[in-house]
């Protein structure tokens, strides 16, 4: 059974930083791709950054500059590190793993989500 568990969500300051961790486990063999999106209330989910298996990266113009993603492969997780926080930053945030299921056929999986709130 996939599992993704979130933490490090909170309330920071504007111009503060977080950082997001993302643990995963079940079928780890199978992860393709690892990553963040966020939602605010009445908005779709949104993309903030992924990166793959072979470390290629991709970012939010958003959050270009601002936000590091990057993952340790020996413990299955993958972090998000946020910093110069911005109010329009406040989301709830999701992992997000991609994974490979045999032949053309890949699976989204998402974690339950935790709440970044920037003050201004």
């Amino acid at each position: 059974q996939v599992q993704l568990v979130e933490s490090g969500g909170g309330l920071v300051q504007a111009g503060g930083s977080l950082r997001l961790s993302c643990a995963a486990s079940g079928s780890i063999n199978s992860i393709n791709v690892m990553g963040w999106y966020r939602q605010t209330p009445g908005k779709q989910r949104v993309l903030v950054a992924t990166i793959t298996t072979g470390g290629v990266t991709n970012y939010a113009d958003s959050v270009k500059g601002r936000f590091t993603i990057s993952s340790d492969n020996a413990k299955n997780t993958v972090y998000l590190q946020m910093s110069n926080l911005k109010p329009e930053d406040t989301a709830v945030y999701y992992c997000y793993n991609q994974r490979h299921l045999g032949g053309r056929t890949y699976a989204d999986y998402w974690g339950q989500g935790t709440q970044v709130s920037v003050s201004s």
